[in-house]
């Protein structure tokens, strides 16, 4: 009977130490796979919207009000990348896992920007730009979290 209990107790701590951060990278992986499907989707819907850095109208377009959009997003990386990250540091080198972060920020954001200009019936943004900053600070360390912040001017016809 002792050494049935002391296999379960393996077992189940075998299951906590393994099993546990296997499923976190799975789901992990799986969340973030099927954020850039939704990401590509909503691209594809709005692939005709005219998204502009330039402060002025292009030729031929004109506008009789304006107002600012906005899309922001904060998106956290996960543990797995975190620890990762670390010994990127130490080595150098590119940190890929937290470039794949910033590019899903960076297009949800930019989506949002353009629904916010879909709803107020907009033909164009313009003057776009971007505004990134670090969040979550906790005791000198950072924890992987971005926010970013896309803005630009809807024009209406």
């Amino acid at each position: 009977m002792n050494d049935t209990a002391g296999v379960v107790f393996l077992l189940l701590w075998m299951l906590v130490v393994i099993g546990l951060p296997i499923a976190f990278i799975i789901t992990g992986r799986i969340r973030e796979k099927n954020h850039f499907e939704d990401i590509a989707r909503r691209e594809a819907i709005h692939r005709n919207f005219p998204v502009i850095d330039l402060s002025l109208l292009p030729a031929g377009m004109t506008a009789s009000r304006s107002t600012l959009v906005t899309g922001q997003v904060v998106i956290a990386s996960d543990y797995l990348k975190n620890f990762f990250a670390q010994y990127r540091q130490i080595f150098g080198g590119e940190m890929k896992s937290y470039q794949t972060m910033m590019q899903r920020a960076k297009a949800e954001a930019r989506l949002r920007m353009i629904e916010d200009a879909r709803k107020l019936d907009a033909v164009a943004v313009i003057n776009v730009r971007f505004e990134t900053s670090q969040i979550g600070q906790a005791r000198g360390k950072s924890a992987a979290m971005s926010e970013v912040l896309c803005y630009g001017t809807a024009v209406m016809p």
